[in-house]
This record gives C-alpha cells, sequence and structure tokens, in this order.
C-alpha cells in the first residue's frame, strides 16, 4: 500500500511508524554488543504506543519507565514485571512503594530516596542505583551540561551511598549510568564506563551495569554513536573485571531514540505558501503541538516534498499553524512547493507524538504502523470529544 493511498484514508497530519526499521536497529544492537551479556530495555518515553510497545516486547526487548502509567500501559502491552525497570526521577517515593507492590525493577537517583527506600524494604528487595558520573571534572568542554543535569547521584557521593547500604543492608543489584548524547561520545563513554566498573567492586551483590540511552543513530549536530566500537571496548572491559566476589556482570541498554527514530514519519500537507520580505514561508497543517524537537531542540529532520519531489529546488522557512513562533525548518532548500503538497518531516518517530498537545486546541494526529504487507491504524484521529473529555463541573464546597 502506498503512502499516498494511506494518506488518503487516514489524512494529515499523520504519523507513520516502519516495523522493519525498529527490527533492524535492535538487530544492530544485538550484534555488536557483548553477546550473550547484553540485554536491551526500550526507552517507551520516546514512543509509547501499545502497538509499539507490543512489538518491542515480541523482538524480547525489557521496558524502561519513568512512571507509574507507563509502568501499567508495558503490563498491559504484554511485558512481565521483572523485564520492566523503573527509572523515575524527583518523585515522591510513594511511586517507588507501588512499582515494588507491582513487581518492577527500581532504580534509585537520590540520597533521600535511597534512605527511605533502605528504611522501608531493607533487604528484601533488590535495586539499582543511577549515578551522574560527573566526568566534567575532567572534559570542560561538557562541564555546564552536568551543572545543569538534575538526574543521578554525583559520583564524588559514592561513600555516602555504601554508608546508607550499609546501615539498611539495601541489595544494590545494578549501577545505572545517567547517559546521554553527551556520554555517548566515545571517549567520554570510556571514561564513565571505567568508573561504574570500578564502583562495581564496591556492590557486593551487583549483577549489571545499565549505560541508559543516549545511542545516536544519525550524524548530525552529534557524531553518530559507533555502535561496533562501542560493543568491542565494552567486551573488553568485561573480560578484565574481577570482582572480588568473582561475579560475572552483565550490561543493560536503554535506547529509544535510536530504536524509533529514523521509523518515523510525520506527514504534513502545504497549506499556504506566502512571502513576508526576503523569507520565503511555506505553511503545513501542523505545529508544534505534533513535532516540538525543532522548537525545543533545534533539532534537525528531512523534509520531502512527495507531491513534486523532481522540481527545482528552492528556499523555505517551513512553519506550522500555531498561534506562536512555530518553525520545522528555517531556510531549507526543498523542491518547489505548491499549496496541497504533502511533505514528509523525516526521523520523527523518537519524541514526536509522545511529546505532542492540543495546544491551541488543536488534536493530535493519527498514527500508523507499517509492518511488511500490513498496514494498521494504531491510533485514530483526536476530535472534539476528546478534547472535552475530562473537562467537567465538579464542586469541592458544599
Amino acid at each position: 500500500m502506498k503512502i499516498e493511498q494511506i494518506l488518503e484514508s487516514v489524512g494529515t497530519p499523520c504519523y507513520v511508524y516502519d516495523a522493519r526499521l525498529i527490527r533492524e536497529r535492535y538487530e544492530q544492537l544485538m550484534q555488536n554488543l557483548p553477546k550473550g551479556r547484553s540485554k536491551i530495555f526500550y526507552a517507551m518515553k520516546a514512543l509509547s504506543n501499545l502497538a509499539i510497545l507490543r512489538l518491542m516486547s515480541e523482538l524480547g526487548l525489557g521496558l524502561d519507565t519513568v512512571s507509574l502509567f507507563e509502568i501499567q500501559m508495558g503490563l498491559k502491552a504484554g511485558f512481565e514485571p521483572e523485564d520492566i525497570i523503573f527509572t523515575p526521577n524527583v518523585i515522591h517515593f510513594s511511586e517507588i512503594e507501588e512499582a515494588v507492590e507491582l513487581g518492577t525493577g527500581i532504580n534509585i537517583e537520590n540520597l533521600s530516596n535511597l534512605r527511605k527506600f533502605g528504611e522501608r524494604f531493607g533487604s528484601n528487595y533488590p535495586c539499582c542505583i543511577r549515578f551522574n558520573p560527573n566526568i566534567a571534572l575532567e572534559d570542560q568542554s561538557n562541564a555546564s551540561w552536568y551543572e545543569e543535569s538534575k538526574f543521578g547521584i554525583p559520583y564524588a557521593k559514592l561513600d555516602e551511598i555504601l554508608k546508607i547500604v550499609e546501615q539498611f543492608g539495601i541489595h544494590v543489584e545494578g549501577i545505572h549510568i545517567h547517559s546521554s548524547h553527551v556520554i555517548m561520545q566515545h571517549e567520554i563513554l570510556l571514561k564513565s564506563a571505567e568508573l561504574m566498573f570500578e564502583a562495581a567492586k564496591r556492590f557486593e551483590n551487583i549483577q549489571y551495569l545499565d549505560f541508559g540511552g543516549g545511542l545516536n543513530p544519525k550524524p548530525r549536530k552529534q557524531e553518530a554513536t559507533d555502535i561496533k566500537v562501542v560493543g568491542e571496548s565494552l567486551a573488553q572491559m568485561l573480560a578484565s573485571f574481577k570482582h572480588p566476589s568473582g561475579v560475572d556482570l552483565h550490561l543493560r541498554f536503554e535506547p529509544g531514540r535510536f530504536l524509533v527514530g529514523e521509523a518515523g514519519t510525520l506527514y504534513v500537507e502545504t497549506t499556504i505558501l506566502k512571502q513576508n520580505g526576503d523569507v520565503q514561508f511555506a505553511g503545513v497543517d501542523s505545529g508544534f503541538n505534533h513535532l516540538i524537537r525543532p522548537m525545543f531542540y533545534d533539532s534537525h529532520h528531512t523534509i520531502e516534498n512527495l507531491s513534486n519531489p523532481n522540481a527545482e529546488l528552492e528556499q523555505y522557512t517551513v512553519v506550522g499553524n500555531l498561534c506562536e513562533v512555530d518553525n520545522f525548518a528555517k531556510g531549507r532548500r526543498i523542491p518547489k512547493l505548491r499549496e496541497g503538497d504533502i511533505l514528509a518531516i523525516k526521523d520523527a518517530g523518537a519524541y514526536g507524538f509522545s511529546m505532542s498537545s492540543q495546544y491551541n486546541s488543536r488534536p493530535r494526529p493519527a498514527e500508523v504502523l507499517l509492518d511488511g504487507p500490513d498496514v494498521t491504524v494504531i491510533r485514530e484521529r483526536e476530535g472534539l470529544a476528546d478534547m472535552l473529555r475530562n473537562q467537567v463541573v465538579r464542586k469541592l464546597t458544599n
């Protein structure tokens, strides 16, 4: 089924995901990371549609979650509790208690909740400790990134962590590094890994090291992650690691964008062409309420003209229909546009729909999954009823 037929049926704007690309990215990871010693947990905040979660479950991945609702969605999609990691930050301790009730893995990222966890569960329930490794102390170019990051416990507090662990007999089964595109730059990754392997020797019941996400599928502003080099480096570290108790560690990774980013495309229609001064604007029937990354992160997304692909290139600023500054691309060279032309905004699978909103009271788009010959609508386009569903008049006073 051609994309034009899909859009004729579903309309625009519309997210379309390709299951083949998700499988290819997963296979790439499994072929290059240390064999038999690596497990992948999909970071579902990137794209949380139940159909995508079921695909990840069928592939054999675990699930990385950051809220209780994500845990519940993961269970509904077919994941077993032991295959789910709960990695929230700055939450009330009651959420951790609820996650323990559900039977998931627990990742603790601050000393306050670590102490509460010890008081509440002692050695009766395992947990993982999430570090912010403070590599900035050695790499000043990234200093501001670390200073501004709210994630993880600074590596410098390792001795304090160990005192709390010893005081309450906490069963620490893993240590986790708060990762990102910064950490996954190869030299910084290796420094972080050295710290993690060194710290692992000080935890008696350690079973795994978790390197989080941050894998870059494509070069743009940051370098693409060379998975082969990462895998070889970590395999060497595993081979030379010696734990005082003879523990054999395994590794965990939590990719999100790496798995689904390239698999998703946002299709929009060109609605208006207008010239203001020297700028030629192309307005489309979407906005940052559907894909916020270009405005929020200045992310680059290739834009293709499906309707007129072989026309001469012209320069456009592609803008959305919100009553805000709302750019998808500035000064981009695209085959000559006409009103009604369909544009494909590429690499939009991660943090596209999952960060969408109903801003300007504009509904969220439909989602479609391509899986070989099968084409399935996995989310209907919202309508007025969806936008009004939870608006009530419920008085709290007599």
